[in-house]
């Protein structure tokens, strides 16, 4: 296909005029757009955070390493550069009072540095007070102690409310009475005294003489704290034999002084002597003198067990100027529980009225030792209180 030679024409049949082709086209420049900016500033405020970041953490540094190696007393506010006050309950170690016990005698390694007072510190600690701990001999700094505790100020007791320990007690009971129980007839059978031994307040056991259990008897009394009596046999009304080392009728002075001084050499120390049996003797003013002139002489209590209601020993008592103790209820004229149980009430009911009452029991009467031990408790709860014999008698 040939090429047309003919030049184009124009709509209005004139030649078309074409510009000249350069060799190179010229760029236009494109205008700088508004993301080209804002990615300049980005990186402006980027670098400038990287900066102040770098220098904030050598500044930061540079202060921690200065703290470590200073170590003051005292509290400092940061806001201030002031020693601060020392809070409710902080211990105040410039005036040597109140000294923290809970910190250790050897600081832990590597435990935070409190801030002297004056020492700058960096923004970042402004708003907290930071306090400080001294330096030990080794140079490392102790760690400090966690903040008092306030607690709401207590209103001191009383010292009356208070023992000698510190620990406070109830009030005590008024005195309602004083107990003294007196457990007649040992001698004749160890086992039958052992529960007796084991009462755990005080008692008064008396024990008769010339039994095969006499002497031993009153030994073991002795050694389980409670307190011994001659239980003196003597004669009664109805003439029946009250047994070895006995008193009868129509002895005189001298006899009477040798069968006591027997006796008590055979039991060893005791507090004192009362009567068993004995309606007979008791009613002998003359024979009832030398007894009690012979406890005098002693040193030795004279417990009248009322085996008949015209004893003479009050009379000649009073004829020596002698104290003497009487007994106003038998426990065990009936062996049963409730019987003995009612003996004690009325006991107590004369221990209220008179301040005190004296009990005479028996060691054979197998009730008597548990019960009396199964009351104990609850008796001195009450406002009752338990004596011996030989106390009684110093009292009155």
């Amino acid at each position: 296909m040939k090429k047309s030679n003919t030049k184009p024409v124009s709509a209005s049949g004139g030649k078309i005029r074409r510009k000249p082709l350069s060799k190179k086209k010229k760029r236009r420049r494109k205008p700088v757009t508004e993301d080209r900016i804002g990615a300049v500033l980005i990186a402006a405020v980027l670098i400038t955070a990287a900066v102040m970041g770098s220098l904030l953490f050598v500044y930061f540094r540079s202060t921690r390493t200065s703290n470590e190696a200073v170590a003051p007393e005292t509290a400092v506010n940061v806001a201030t550069g002031k020693e601060a006050a020392p809070e409710a309950g902080q211990a105040d170690t410039k005036q040597g009072t109140n000294t923290p016990t809970e910190l250790p005698a050897e600081p832990l390694a590597g435990s935070p540095a409190r801030l002297p007072a004056g020492t700058p510190v960096g923004p970042l600690a402004r708003e907290t007070p930071v306090k400080t701990s001294a330096p030990t001999a080794t140079g490392r700094p102790v760690q400090p102690a966690p903040p008092a505790e306030k607690t709401l100020p207590v209103k001191p007791l009383p010292a009356a409310a208070l023992s000698s320990g510190g620990i406070t007690e109830r009030p005590p009971v008024p005195s309602r009475g004083v107990l003294v129980f007196v457990i007649d007839d040992a001698g004749y059978s160890l086992g039958e005294l052992e529960p007796f031994l084991a009462f755990p307040g005080p008692l008064t056991i008396a024990v008769l003489p010339g039994l095969p259990h006499s002497a031993e008897a009153a030994r073991r009394i002795r050694a389980a704290g409670k307190e011994v009596l001659l239980h003196q046999p003597m004669e009664a009304i109805g003439g029946q034999d009250p047994g070895p080392g006995s008193i009868r009728a129509g002895m005189n002075s001298d006899e009477i002084r040798s069968i006591i001084n027997r006796n008590l050499d055979e039991l060893g120390p005791v507090a004192g002597i009362n009567n068993h049996e004995g309606s007979r003797i008791t009613m002998d003013e003359g024979v009832m003198e030398t007894v009690l002139a012979l406890c005098r002489e002693k040193g030795l209590l004279f417990l009248d067990s009322r085996t008949t209601a015209e004893t003479a020993a009050p009379k000649a008592a009073r004829l020596l100027g002698m104290n003497i103790i009487q007994r106003d209820i038998f426990l065990d004229n009936s062996t049963d529980r409730k019987s003995i149980n009612g003996y004690i009430d009325s006991g107590l009911v004369k221990a209220e009225k008179n301040g005190s009452a004296v009990y005479i029991g028996h060691v054979r009467t197998a009730e008597l030792a548990p019960l009396l031990t199964e009351l104990y408790p609850s008796l001195t709860a009450q406002g009752y209180t338990f004596s011996l014999a030989s106390e009684l008698i110093n009292k009155n």
